[in-house]
């Protein structure tokens, strides 16, 4: 083979990396090339926000493979490289510095940038995103005993910066829109247990409240908020969510629309270029509408699945949307996608600290959390897939196996 007959991956983080192993798997025997913009092996992001910012691990904790697996497996790593430009019909990417590397079949997987606000003083050199490796080991050297931070923003990257930030010693403010934590994709019921938890370890919760301005002259010393109190902090950390990084797709004439838009195989507009993780807004062809996912576990199968795709295998993409988050000795997890939902059923109770809590809609579950419950998420996925009218007394009784939920609460 040449190397006009390879698979190039543009992406250095989770997806990336599988894609080259998902493509090894499916065995694909011509070149592989990874082009990242990042000088780092390719790594994933959840050691970001815990083992990694905790100090804890280093950054080899947060490596997709061991130094060496590209050798080994015939992957060319191009690291600290940008891709400038594709050219699907002609078959080529171009780099920053100009070079071309053709293709026969392409995987996007470029991931999504940290929002940064039009915020006063948000340019300021002690305001953080937690995007990057070199973003959590720049905040970490930050996060001491003694040492005040403020983080805007009560989702996931919020919540969890703040758990790492306590267990380093760093007194926390955390500020949100919402009424509780977590509460656009968990719900009321399920953010109160986490801002709970959250309090009882001391970080000061403003939520319902924006930042207005960050302040400081060459320096933070505090960040306004929207009811006009000022916190006094020395460190901030912007965690509003992240877009999807489209530009090279958008450029190559790709149909965009809030992703790259893909079909149940991953595939784009253009027939040789597949996508995955943070950028795929791809059909999923059990929920039977288009996602895209910022998660871990997205990332992993979906990276697996266009490289097998992209080695010939051709098939569906289906595993249903799955995450965790570990947040002090609080671990949880969540499978569901649920635009909306009208009624939760808790078996188990947040008081207790141990729970799952099914997510409803017109008697249907579209979303399960198990928190600090294990072994049950498969089971779930099975009410989810299930996709029919529950029996909430039997999903709500501690007393049924959850591997008996589907034959039990299914009507």
């Amino acid at each position: 083979m040449t190397e006009s007959d390879g698979i190039v991956i543009v992406g250095g983080g989770l997806a990336g990396a599988k894609a080259a192993e998902g493509a090894r798997e499916a065995g694909w025997e011509g070149p592989i090339t990874l082009i990242g913009a990042e000088p780092y092996l390719p790594y994933e992001r959840p050691p970001l926000t815990k083992g990694l910012l905790q100090g804890g691990d280093g950054p080899e904790a947060a490596f997709v493979h061991p130094d060496g697996w590209d050798a080994e497996h015939g992957v060319e790593l191009r690291l600290g490289v940008r891709a400038a430009s594709i050219d699907p019909d002609a078959h080529i990417v171009t780099t920053e510095g100009g070079r071309t590397v053709p293709f026969s079949k392409l995987v996007l997987a470029t991931g999504s940038a940290a929002r940064r606000p039009e915020l006063p003083g948000a340019d300021l050199p002690e305001v953080f995103t937690v995007r990057t490796m070199s973003d959590s080991l720049a905040l970490r050297e930050r996060l001491r005993p003694g040492a005040r931070l403020a983080i805007v923003g009560s989702s996931w990257i919020g919540a969890e910066t703040a758990a790492s930030a306590r267990q380093r010693g760093a007194e926390v403010t955390l500020v949100g829109r919402g009424a509780e934590l977590l509460e656009r994709v968990l719900g009321r019921e399920i953010g109160a247990f986490f801002s709970r938890i959250h309090r009882e370890h001391g970080v000061d919760l403003r939520l319902g409240l924006d930042a207005t301005a960050i302040e400081g002259g060459d320096h933070v010393t505090g960040l306004r908020l929207s009811d006009g109190s000022l916190v006094e902090v020395d460190t901030v950390v912007l965690g509003i969510g992240a877009d999807p990084s489209t530009g090279l797709a958008e450029a190559a004439g790709l149909a965009v629309d809030h992703g790259v838009l893909a079909d149940e195989r991953l595939a784009t507009s253009h027939p040789d270029v597949l996508v995955a993780g943070d950028i795929a807004n791809a059909q999923h062809p059990v929920l039977g509408r288009r996602l895209r996912i910022e998660h871990w576990a997205n990332a992993l199968e979906q990276g697996l699945a266009a490289g097998r795709n992209a080695a010939g295998a051709d098939r569906p993409y289906e595993l249903l949307p799955f995450f965790f988050s570990d947040q002090y000795d609080t671990g949880m997890e969540y499978s569901g996608w649920p635009v909306s939902f009208d009624e939760v059923v808790f078996r188990g109770s947040p008081d207790d600290g141990e729970f799952v809590a099914f997510q409803l809609a017109d008697g249907v579950v579209v979303g399960g959390a198990n928190v600090n419950v294990w072994d049950v998420n498969e089971h779930v996925q099975a009410l989810l897939r299930a996709a029919r009218p529950v029996r909430r007394e039997v999903l709500a009784d501690p007393g049924v196996d959850p591997a008996d939920w589907v034959r039990l609460a299914v009507a």
